[in-house]
């Protein structure tokens, strides 16, 4: 059993890789084919906003529930029917032939977007805390291939096919993967992977506690995790939705040109997750504060590169794509080393807790980034609107993840010194 234990691991990672591939094709889908959906319901760039506002705002209503059935009940059945639930809301939204009816079935997309706090806790019970941030980088390599599969279906086949027939096929493939997740995904032990019970076959089941759900909030490291959240999702809900339209409207390109520069631009961005976090990992065992050093990287660096490329002439497409690939590759840093050090702080039996609060903040003011980036945009144009919210967003997180240095250090050994006394609890018993 114990050999077969880490290639079992890795099979649930290329589940849960192909359910966060497909769920993000989707879920991103849109954005790429803003131009056809405006067009056949003759609608404007805040309008569009608020399509894609709808399914945030539901996400983020429901991450504190779906945390809370997460850190209650099974969480690997929970996926399946979440996996589900995106595969009917899809189909709904292909249905629909009026704008109020799209707003309100997109919204309902939203539903399932709050799920993946369980698979990342799930996952970290799987592999051990000082290899979770490149686990977790593989994991989010979905998100930007996702998008660029996106690219390729609105604009390889939607144009054949017309945009409702894409969703029927991303909805139908949501339903094929809840049966994979179902019967081939099983449940961990809550905290099975953490350092101090290595060798235990059999350790106590840790439950969800009211108590420790509260004592999430007196963790000082995640006061700064929640800020930089509530930041930090706004220049990618603003990039993910309106870059597509910013180079087909304001830098001219065609098709083509927009799939031959995103494409690249795309995979660059997809190894970033998979560099940030062998990056976290690699600084974290050296050094508590490393995941905090690489993100603040992350961010700061990703700021300065966006702006130098959105200030680029036109009419200088390489320079514009060197730009925008260095962008690419420092945007990402943060996101796996996030992850990672909320699960270095909290207990296992609130972990989804945890990272749901963490979105539910963030998606908080998130959620109206696209308003916002729309009433910008209408008032001045998609360039702006993109530049502004984005480059203040990360000076912001940076300057909080200076902050969180300074109590990193103290909640991390408070973690194991508990994990240390449960261990010790199990052994006398």
């Amino acid at each position: 059993m114990a050999e077969k234990k880490p290639r079992y691991r890795w099979n649930v990672v290329v589940i849960f890789f192909f359910f966060m591939l497909l769920h993000q094709t989707d879920k991103l889908l849109i954005g790429p084919l803003k131009g056809p959906i405006s067009e056949e319901f003759h609608i404007t760039n805040t309008q569009f906003g608020m399509v894609i506002s709808g399914a945030l705002i539901v996400g983020t209503v429901l991450y504190p529930i779906w945390g809370y059935l997460y850190d209650r009940f099974a969480r690997a059945k929970l996926l399946a029917l979440a996996s589900f639930i995106w595969g009917a809301t899809t189909w709904l939204s292909a249905i629909v032939r009026t704008y109020g009816g799209f707003v309100a079935t997109r919204a309902s997309t939203g539903i399932d977007d709050s799920s993946y706090p369980g698979l990342y806790s799930l996952v970290a019970d799987y592999f051990e805390p000082t290899t979770r941030s490149k686990v977790y980088g593989i994991l989010q390599l979905s998100q930007p291939i996702g998008y660029l599969l996106g690219m390729v279906l609105a604009l390889m086949v939607a144009p054949g096919l017309g945009w409702r027939n894409v969703f029927y096929i991303t909805g139908g493939l949501g339903i094929v993967i809840a049966v994979l997740i179902f019967f081939g995904v099983k449940e961990m032990p809550r905290g099975k992977s953490e350092p101090e019970f290595s060798g235990m076959e059999e350790i106590t089941t840790f439950k969800f506690s009211w108590n420790e759900a509260k004592a999430i909030f007196k963790k000082k490291t995640m006061w700064f995790i929640f800020g930089q959240g509530f930041a930090g999702v706004f220049p990618w809900n603003v990039i993910t939705y309106f870059f597509f339209d910013y180079l087909a409207k304001e830098r001219g390109y065609d098709e083509n040109a927009v799939l031959f520069t995103m494409a690249p631009i795309v995979l660059i961005l997809a190894s970033g997750y998979f560099v940030g976090g062998a990056l976290g990992d690699w600084a974290f065992k050296r050094n508590r504060k490393g995941r905090i050093l690489v993100s603040s990287t992350g961010v700061i660096m990703g700021a300065v590169f966006l702006l130098l490329a959105l200030n680029t002439p036109v009419e200088n497409r390489t320079q514009f794509f060197i730009l925008m690939s260095a962008t690419a590759i420092f945007m990402p840093l943060s996101s796996p080393n996030v992850l990672a050090t909320i699960y270095d702080v909290t207990v296992p039996e609130v972990r989804s807790t945890a990272q749901s609060v963490e979105y539910f903040i963030e998606n908080s003011g998130a959620a109206f980034a696209p308003i916002l980036a729309g009433i910008i945009a209408d008032a001045f144009n998609m360039g702006t609107a993109i530049l502004w919210v984005s480059v203040s967003a990360w000076v912001v997180c940076f300057l909080i993840y200076l902050g969180a240095l300074l109590f990193i250090d103290n909640d991390i050994q408070a973690l194991r010194d508990e994990m240390g006394k449960r261990a010790a609890a199990e052994q006398a018993g």
